[in-house]
């Protein structure tokens, strides 16, 4: 498993929410763009918390899985019983206007509208976005991203922060959108609780980032953790990674799905 990297949007704040207006998010983030301009190609696109592994749903659920989530039906988006979320793939210009254009629909609906020139919250506040970092060598990474959400109308920064200040600013969830890389097992078990439990997101310190409390996601957890053999856990696993995926938690960003060797012909 290559683990899940992405921007994690802090749900503690009231102005996120609204999984349409981080759906909308998702849709300003042009990857096409920016693997084939910044990365030379090298990443392929995040869509899973267990990306790179069998425990990715793909599809409609197997009958197996239906019956992990049958209980939870009318407590997750129905999009949980059909094919699971996948980020939209661009036109790789760096402003694919049918992503923005999606992107600004899903505001509106949220409503959040455009007033003067800008995108304001309901409450009439403009809507501002600080991506938090402590690496510089990510900059151009957000450049793009930070143009397209001031095409929609946001007001989003780059700020940039010695290691200590940025540590002691994510421990205490003091950020709105902020870039984190976590290492997945082959076999999820107990380790899942401090990234996506409830109790986690209560936490300071955790890992939980996005703040995510969800009922269901916390009872996937446990039947995770509660799998008796290999099949069953991989089943409960695509089930929640199904849940997960509809919540619209993160922005998800890149892995590499090779292994770069560097080799020197010193004797030829």
């Amino acid at each position: 498993p290559s683990g899940a990297q992405g921007w994690f949007i802090n749900m503690r704040r009231a102005k996120f929410k609204d999984p349409r207006v981080r759906e909308a998010l998702i849709n300003a983030f042009d990857f096409e763009w920016t693997n084939k301009t910044i990365m030379y190609g090298a990443y392929a696109r995040t869509v899973s918390p267990f990306q790179n592994s069998d425990m990715v749903a793909e599809g409609s659920p197997s009958p197996d899985e239906l019956k992990v989530l049958e209980p939870f039906r009318g407590q997750v988006p129905d999009e949980v019983f059909g094919s699971p979320y996948v980020p939209p793939v661009s036109d790789g210009s760096g402003q694919d206007r049918t992503m923005l254009r999606r992107a600004a629909q899903l505001l509106n609906e949220a409503g959040y509208v455009i007033k003067d020139g800008k995108r304001v919250l309901p409450s009439g506040e403009v809507f501002t976005i600080e991506f938090l970092v402590d690496e510089p060598s990510l900059q151009p990474h957000h450049a793009p991203y930070i143009k397209n959400l001031g095409t929609l109308g946001i007001e989003a920064t780059f700020r940039l922060i010695d290691a200590v200040q940025y540590r002691a600013r994510v421990e205490d969830f003091d950020f709105d959108i902020t870039m984190e890389r976590f290492s997945a097992s082959a076999t999820p078990g107990d380790s899942m609780r401090p990234f996506f439990s409830s109790q986690a997101a209560a936490t300071k310190g955790s890992y939980n980032l996005a703040g995510i409390t969800n009922p269901a996601i916390d009872a996937l957890i446990e039947r995770i953790i509660a799998a008796e053999t290999r099949t069953e856990l991989t089943t409960v696993c695509r089930a929640f990674d199904r849940v997960f995926r509809a919540g619209r938690y993160w922005v998800p960003q890149w892995y590499r799905n090779t292994h770069p060797i560097a080799y020197w012909d010193q004797f030829s």
